[in-house]
């Protein structure tokens, strides 16, 4: 590679839809082909939840935003997410009758593969790099590969000794140069789940590095990092944030000789905020997760 070559960037960046006017809006379009999207939360927050939704909306055609192509779904965890997906199909099915018709089963466009190990998923994108360069051939157009979840692959593998840590930043660097190569040359969208990991430093800690546009990063009243550390902050394009706090509304009756408590409501509020990305400002936006799918709340209304 050239100098030169480092300084240019496609005319045109095609992006594929959250299948949520309000969410597309909050990332300027979508989901970016030619780079790689990280999103990091704790378990239970919606990052499995929108990894699935865009395996639909991917195949949604050009004119409405999606990429008109199937997807793989690589996972790393157990059970895999079958009745959600379930769930997902009959919701785009009557929300696109025309397009996701009776006859026509939107997961037989979905790809799906088990890596228990980051040698096998290395193992897999190697493969992948001849298949999906003659997509014709080998029947495989695939526009969206989702990674569910990086961290889950090196959480066990690697000992805290310099020998494993090499290993491993090795590792990091070789998976991602791959996938940026297949979202580079094939026009893909990476999308890849991360964890969190508690914060052992106290709310005015300064010895971590910061990255991106949040000084700290906050869920469930904890306060928290992403997972496998600074190396591989490096090697993603661009890192989403999902929260989840909860909400209190109403009065609680303080008297202890009284039969009436109050009115009390205790709800889960979910955001999603940009860490870094080289396309969007330092912004949040609250969503919230249905049977029918994820959706943006716009909370100017």
């Amino acid at each position: 590679m050239r100098p030169e070559n480092l300084l240019l960037r496609p005319t045109h960046t095609q992006y594929c839809t959250l299948g949520c006017p309000i969410l597309d809006a909050f990332l300027g379009g979508g989901i970016p082909c030619n780079s790689i999207t990280e999103l990091v939360a704790e378990s239970g927050c919606g990052k499995t939840q929108l990894s699935l939704q865009l395996l639909f909306t991917a195949q949604l055609p050009l004119h409405l935003n999606g990429l008109s192509a199937s997807s793989l779904y690589l996972y790393s965890e157990f059970p895999f997410p079958s009745r959600r997906l379930d769930q997902l199909v009959e919701s785009f099915r009557s929300s696109h009758p025309i397009l996701f018709a009776s006859s026509r089963d939107p997961r037989d466009y979905i790809f799906t593969r088990n890596c228990q190990t980051a040698e096998d998923l290395l193992d897999v994108l190697l493969l992948l790099e001849s298949r999906l360069s003659k997509p014709k051939e080998t029947r495989l157009d695939i526009k969206l590969i989702v990674i569910d979840s990086i961290a889950a692959l090196f959480r066990s593998d690697f000992d805290n000794n310099p020998s494993d840590l090499k290993r491993r930043s090795s590792l990091f660097f070789k998976i991602s140069s791959i996938l940026k190569s297949h979202a580079r040359r094939l026009g893909i969208a990476i999308v890849l789940t991360n964890q969190v990991v508690d914060s052992m430093e106290d709310n005015h800690g300064s010895s971590s590095v910061r990255v991106g546009n949040l000084e700290s990063l906050y869920t469930s009243g904890r306060r928290v990092l992403p997972a496998l550390g600074l190396s591989w902050a490096n090697c993603v394009n661009s890192r989403l944030f999902l929260s989840r706090h909860e909400v209190i509304e109403g009065v609680e009756n303080d008297f202890n000789d009284s039969d009436y408590n109050g009115f009390i409501s205790r709800q889960k509020k979910r955001e999603i905020h940009v860490v870094f990305a080289p396309h969007l400002p330092h912004s949040s936006c609250e969503f919230v997760i249905r049977r029918n799918g994820v959706f943006g709340v716009n909370n100017y209304l």
